[in-house]
């Protein structure tokens, strides 16, 4: 690396050795990276650079070392909110349950640690095989997972079953989309999926990896590469944070590298399923479908296919335009998620199956989907919109058509496109006035939507506001593509007709 050599060559040059040190955290180089550290000030390492230093010394049970790194001064931050985390865990392994669960007790719920301090006391109540009081603690990080959901069911059911639960295992898996047979049938035969968490450079690691999570989800965020690349430092098993770096890695246009990262990952893998998930989607993202269909195939194809490899081939069809097949493999997912039990969320599944039938024009088969799925939720938002504006589009039962939409904006007011539809909804009703007044209020929660934007043009041109309506339609050309883009350049032409009109 050309700036560790010049840190070396210029050892007074700090700058030099500060973005050597990154260069090398950002590219996994750990070795090289502590090296580089050493050679710096303390008041001048970067935060990552600081979480470095603390995994290191936390992988080698030394938490004396480890503290002081977190309040090292300089510019880059605070980290001592993970001191209660790193106590707990030191004491864990000390095997000092009282000091353990009382330093876990000890994190803020305001703190950055906050919202995952259940998840620990679980993962710290089951190494010392209290089940019974760790089983709340493991409901409620459930609940509170989000996209981590599959690790921590899987990591929590390794859990009791290490402290000698087998049925307390089993409930930790019991809703869990991918897999699901698989995990079941591990856990009758005795046998951890690999993701437990025992360890403070274990939960360093899925702290770490929850964390950077959080931050990539955050707008104009700078992607939080160092901080991914610590937490598979600290845990080199962690195969959600070689997951998210692979996104991230995408995310910079470097989508080579990403899916190179992903093909080191084992097909037995337990978080494979999520693997797949990933390097289809970049794979589809650079319109390399014939290589995405081959990923989603083949996992479809194989012995222990579930859920989520039905409904990945799916989207791949889809996004190829063989919407027909598309159908049919949502179609394989919804049957195997009823001949599961697996009912949770079934209704999205089963939107995706009626979106492909509609786009592959049968449309009454995709209505008798969409009704069977609102029997058992009937208060989705985007099922009653969905099928509210596609009876809309066909000037089907409007007064059904118009009460879905009304619902389904009762029960999500905030969504721009529910909006968009309600108010086309009142335009094709005839009430014109209503019509402009929610039209406006779903461009100003979504500008950039186009359908939005020429909707409210139609309904101002429908009113006499013919400036108006033309200065939607251009805000509509922003970003219309197709069908959209086409009819709004023939308004813009030509004024609004019936053959220009959206449906």
């Amino acid at each position: 690396m050309l700036l560790a050599t010049l840190a070396d060559a210029e050892p007074g040059e700090v700058q030099f050795a500060q973005q050597a040190l990154t260069e090398a955290i950002g590219s996994g180089q750990m070795d090289l990276a502590l090296s580089i550290a050493g050679k710096i000030p303390p008041a001048k390492l970067s935060t990552y650079a600081r979480l470095l230093l603390v995994t290191q010394e936390v992988k080698q049970n030394r938490l004396d070392r480890a503290l002081p790194w977190l309040s090292a001064g300089g510019t880059n931050g605070d980290l001592t909110f993970l001191a209660p985390l790193l106590k707990a865990w030191d004491s864990a392994e000390r095997g000092d349950q009282a000091n353990a669960i009382a330093s876990i007790s000890q994190i803020p719920a305001n703190s950055l640690v906050g919202p995952l301090r259940d998840e620990e006391q679980a993962f710290i109540l089951l190494k010392f095989r209290r089940t019974a009081d760790a089983e709340p603690f493991a409901r409620r990080a459930i609940g509170v997972a989000g996209g981590r959901e599959t690790r921590v069911r899987l990591a929590l059911a390794d859990g009791f079953l290490a402290a000698g639960d087998k049925q307390g295992a089993l409930a930790m898996i019991d809703g869990i989309s991918s897999d699901s047979a698989a995990a079941r049938q591990r856990i009758l035969a005795g046998k951890q999926s690999g993701e437990l968490i025992d360890t403070g450079a274990k939960a360093l690691s899925s702290v770490f990896t929850a964390l950077a999570g959080e931050v990539a989800r955050q707008p104009r965020a700078e992607p939080p590469v160092g901080l991914v690349q610590v937490a598979r430092y600290a845990d080199p098993q962690n195969t959600g944070a070689t997951a998210l770096l692979a996104l991230l890695l995408d995310a910079s246009d470097r989508s080579n590298e990403a899916l190179a990262l992903l093909s080191t990952v084992p097909q037995n893998d337990p978080l494979i399923s999520q693997v797949r998930d990933v390097q289809v989607r970049i794979l589809a993202s650079e319109k390399r479908l014939d290589d995405a269909y081959a990923i989603a195939a083949a996992a479809a194809k194989s012995s222990g296919a579930g859920t989520d490899d039905y409904s990945r081939l799916g989207d791949v069809l889809e996004a190829m335009g063989r919407y027909a097949e598309a159908a049919d493999a949502f179609g394989r997912s919804v049957a195997l998620a009823n001949a599961q039990g697996l009912k949770a969320d079934l209704w999205s599944t089963m939107l995706l199956q009626a979106n492909a039938l509609k786009e592959a024009n049968r449309w009454p088969e995709a209505k008798a989907v969409l009704q069977q799925a609102l029997v058992t939720s009937p208060d989705q938002p985007l099922l009653l919109n969905f099928l509210g504006y596609a009876m809309l589009e066909r000037g089907e039962d409007m007064d059904s058509a118009e009460a879905m939409i009304r619902k389904a904006s009762e029960l999500a007011p905030d969504d721009p496109s529910i909006t968009d539809s309600l108010g086309w909804a009142e335009f094709k009703r005839g009430k014109t006035a209503e019509a402009i007044e929610t039209l406006q209020d779903a461009a100003e929660k979504d500008p950039d939507q186009a359908e939005i934007q020429e909707h409210l043009g139609d309904a101002l041109y429908k009113s006499g506001r013919r400036y108006e309506a033309r200065f939607a339609w251009n805000a509509a050309l922003v970003t219309a593509e197709d069908d959209v883009a086409a009819r709004v350049k023939a308004k813009l032409a030509s004024g609004l007709t019936a053959g220009n009109a959206a449906p």
